[in-house]
């Protein structure tokens, strides 16, 4: 059997029509297929590859952590050199009550972790979300995902939770004393990008500092200088009481966490003992090569050339039939009339050596992320792919 063969036949599908590229390998923002063809990867393995792929620094740390030692015992108990170096990294460039990290396994883990600290510190159940928000598929972190349609087929859910309308009021009047915490995406990503307004998001936080309740902002997708900023919450001039990470946080290895101040974590060593465990969250190969990968965006321009990009970017990608853009730094939702619209668009790009994608809650957007290392000169060629794209697919 072919591998396309054994793919269908022994890899569990998640939809009914995956999108079978072959790959041999990758490499900064291109990727290779087994064909012959070279890909750019323009949404960088959903915002994995911030730095792109394969970057030698990255493949150096993953191999002398490997020749070190790799597993060696549940989260927590062994001091192990690659989670601390990378904790005090993190922790160097957020807030001073962020500085404290709970290294997991993926963004959905740290979701769950940080709504069992919300709960574990204030006592409290309510969690107040919002609609159109995505912060994983595992059962809790579904619980607060905004749509009904992933939902309704996994019910029952959490109780108590409260969804809302992202940049409505009626989200900052409903917090309370009875609130454990509100959760949501600093820019909310599978909605089609879709940024906050800033008086909006600092009513937030004044309304849960008022009520003792814990603002949880999830920069899984939006954190490591998507946005232009290496935090996304650094341009609302708000500090989040816990903060998820998680694609980007692994350097390409898998790696999520929720970050807090040491006396919130706390509470997990505590009625009960090991509030929260994990076997392979913070694994060192991981935590080696996420550490690698954060250097590599700091000590390179590539966060400053964001805005400069984004800006090409804007200029360059224009056609009648886009309905309407929708951006927060090198990240872009192009909408149009209709899902068939876009889903030829996206193939016909896919055609052109360019990878795309849609948005989970917005299958009329194409998507556009791609890694923060992308030059001017190829932010040119991938937006004259796109265009013409759009044309080829217009002119049938």
């Amino acid at each position: 059997m072919s591998l396309r063969n054994l793919f269908l036949a022994h890899i569990a599908q998640t939809s009914p029509a995956p999108i079978g590229l072959e790959m041999e390998r990758a490499e900064g923002i291109y990727i290779y297929g087994t064909d012959g063809k070279t890909y750019v990867d323009m949404i960088s393995g959903f915002s994995v590859a911030n730095i792109g792929h394969s970057h030698p620094k990255v493949i150096e740390a993953v191999q002398q952590q490997a020749a070190r030692y790799m597993h060696l015992i549940v989260y927590g108990e062994y001091i192990q050199q690659p989670q601390v170096a990378y904790a005090q990294l993190l922790t160097s460039l957020l807030p001073s009550s962020l500085n404290c990290v709970y290294f997991t396994n993926s963004g959905a883990e740290a979701t769950e972790g940080a709504m069992k600290l919300a709960k574990r510190v204030t006592n409290r159940s309510q969690i107040i979300c919002f609609n159109k928000a995505y912060h994983g598929s595992t059962q809790g972190a579904l619980s607060v995902m905004g749509d009904e349609y992933f939902r309704n087929a996994y019910r029952p859910l959490l109780p108590d939770i409260l969804h809302y309308d992202y940049n409505s009021q009626e989200a900052v009047d409903a917090i309370s004393n009875k609130t454990a915490c509100v959760i949501m995406e600093t820019v909310q990503a599978e909605s089609g990008i879709v940024a906050p307004n800033a008086d909006w998001i600092k009513a937030i936080r004044k309304r849960c500092d008022e009520h003792g309740t814990l603002l949880i902002l999830d920069e899984i997708q939006a954190g490591f200088g998507r946005t232009g900023r290496l935090w996304a919450f650094e341009q609302f001039a708000i500090v989040p009481d816990i903060l998820l990470l998680g694609k980007a946080l692994g350097g390409g290895m898998p790696l999520g966490a929720f970050v807090a101040d040491k006396r919130l974590m706390d509470t997990f060593t505590y009625n009960p003992v090991l509030g929260h465990i994990t076997t392979f969250g913070g694994h060192p190969v991981s935590c080696a090569a996420g550490k690698a990968g954060l250097e590599v965006l700091i000590d390179g321009n590539y966060i400053k050339e964001v805005k400069s990009k984004e800006a090409l970017m804007l200029r360059l990608i224009q056609h009648p039939a886009i309905v309407t853009r929708r951006h927060c730094g090198l990240w872009m939702a192009i909408e149009f009339d209709s899902f068939a619209t876009n889903h030829a668009v996206i193939k016909k790009c896919t055609e052109n050596g360019l990878i795309t994608d849609w948005f989970l809650f917005n299958d009329k957007s194409l998507r556009i992320a791609p890694p923060l290392i992308i030059t001017e000169d190829e932010v040119r060629r991938m937006c004259e792919v796109i265009v013409s794209s759009i044309e080829e697919v217009i002119r049938k």
